[in-house]
């Protein structure tokens, strides 16, 4: 140990790194962070693509928000590392873009314009709960069981997504989901991938994950050259990089917002029915996977708090506003996040080193696009699995804690949502141990939520 103490000291670099993030008190090496932030990168670079395709059905300018979205992710996501010293990434969250573009400006109608104006409102409402320490109680307030099972639930939820993305599981209009074929070259590809991946981590192999996905990527491109670049961009929605540089001026949507829906009682009806849904969903998303990732990591201090946790959502709450000022929808902490975890992650250096390449990935949007699903899904799979590991703490012959937690983490897949997972946990917890006198696990906290949950059921 002195040793490695005095080697640190004579590099100036790595002792300041030191000092900053406190590597050693977690844990962890500069190395593991770097890779551990590629990682995380690598499983939310989907959304560079996804993003623009939603966000310009509802009239925005697609390289805009592409580069937006670079923008947006990449310093709020070194804005979280620096401040709050968190392995956590964030970008805008997927499902809110889709209530953004789909619901709120296409079947409601709403201008672009106006829906930032949501966006912006949100964030500014959620500065304000969380300099007021309302979010970070809520926060602490979920019991470490639920905590667990937070953690558990996510895991499923992004395995679930892996293997969508890989096309081993696909739709089906009688039994809602169904096996793939493996005729199918994304679910051999993938299938491929979680063999890489597995064999890495069985082995010790640091950057386990970063191996299956660059794998996996390279065989995707070998293969859209065997059978031609149309072909498989048609059939697969597998892409060759089209280029190495690829710049767009965000001056289309920045600073866009239209408060002119104000001056209407209808209209005033309707943006707060607009934000409600926004604060709502996303709030208890953010809550979700800040707890699950946390728990993940080990991230909790002596009574389960999530270590730094008001940083963490007054960072999410900030990204969120300056996301709508710059022209995208709202910003959140994302469960792709484990991933670099599950590498090692564990200070803001992994945040730091995602961030990073967000930006970059503006300038050489071409590559990072051409990343496909398919070379991402082995790594949420294999994360789901070790988003699972800690569930064996969970006793689950004392049901007032047990039926809570399968709640919370079967619902969350089966649901598409962390929210939800955690709606039926939180309301479920509370119910049982009230009634099967055990109050004294129930705070006032978590009875208001589950008062709150259940509003939200009746109104569904």
């Amino acid at each position: 140990m002195l040793v490695k103490k005095s080697n640190r000291a004579i590099n100036a670099n790595d002792g300041f790194l030191e000092r900053t993030f406190k590597l050693s008190e977690s844990n962890t090496t500069i190395k593991t962070e770097i890779i551990a932030g590629i990682t995380t990168f690598l499983t939310m670079a989907y959304i560079i693509a996804v993003n623009p395709d939603f966000l310009s059905q509802t009239g925005m300018d697609k390289g805009a928000v592409l580069t937006a979205t670079c923008l947006t992710a990449g310093l709020t996501t070194i804005f979280m590392g620096i401040y709050a010293n968190l392995p956590f990434s964030l970008a805008s969250g997927m499902g809110l873009n889709a209530f953004f573009a789909f619901t709120v400006c296409g079947a409601m109608k709403i201008p672009w314009q106006v829906a930032l104006t949501a966006v912006f409102l949100e964030g500014i409402i959620f500065i304000i709960l969380s300099l007021t320490k309302i979010r970070e109680i809520v926060v602490n307030s979920i019991p470490t069981s639920l905590k667990i099972a937070v953690s558990a639930g996510i895991g499923l939820f992004i395995a679930f997504i892996g293997f969508q993305n890989a096309g081993i599981v696909i739709n089906d209009n009688a039994t809602l989901v169904t096996l793939g074929t493996f005729k199918d070259p994304r679910a051999v590809i993938s299938i491929i991938g979680i063999i890489i991946i597995g064999i890495l981590i069985h082995k010790k192999v640091k950057g386990a994950m970063l191996c299956g996905i660059l794998s996996c990527t390279i065989i995707s491109w070998i293969y859209a050259l065997i059978i031609g670049p149309a072909k498989a961009a048609e059939t697969y929605k597998i892409f060759l990089p089209t280029g190495l540089f690829g710049v767009h001026s965000i001056a289309p949507i920045a600073g866009k917002l239209d408060f002119s829906v104000f001056t209407t009682i209808k209209g005033v009806a309707m943006i707060i029915s607009v934000l409600l849904t926004f604060l709502f969903v996303d709030f208890f998303d953010t809550v979700g996977t800040l707890v699950g990732v946390a728990s993940k990591a080990n991230m909790v201090d002596e009574n389960g708090n999530v270590l730094r946790a008001r940083q963490a959502l007054l960072v999410d709450s900030i990204g969120t506003t300056m996301g709508a000022l710059i022209g995208v929808s709202t910003v959140t902490t994302y469960v792709e996040s484990s991933a670099g975890v599950a590498e090692g992650g564990r200070t803001g250096l992994t945040s730091i080193m995602s961030g990073i390449l967000f930006l970059f990935a503006a300038l050489f949007a071409p590559i990072f696009m051409a990343i496909p699903s398919c070379a991402t899904a082995p790594a949420l799979i294999i994360v789901g699995l070790l988003m699972m590991q800690n569930i064996t703490k969970i006793d689950f012959y004392n049901y007032t804690e047990a039926i809570p937690v399968f709640l919370t983490i079967i619902l969350m897949p089966l649901t598409y949502s962390i929210a939800t997972g955690l709606m039926f946990g939180v309301v479920s917890y509370v119910l049982f141990n009230l009634f099967c006198r055990k109050k004294e696990n129930v705070s006032m906290t978590l009875i208001i939520l589950a008062l709150i949950f259940i509003l939200r059921f009746i109104s569904i």
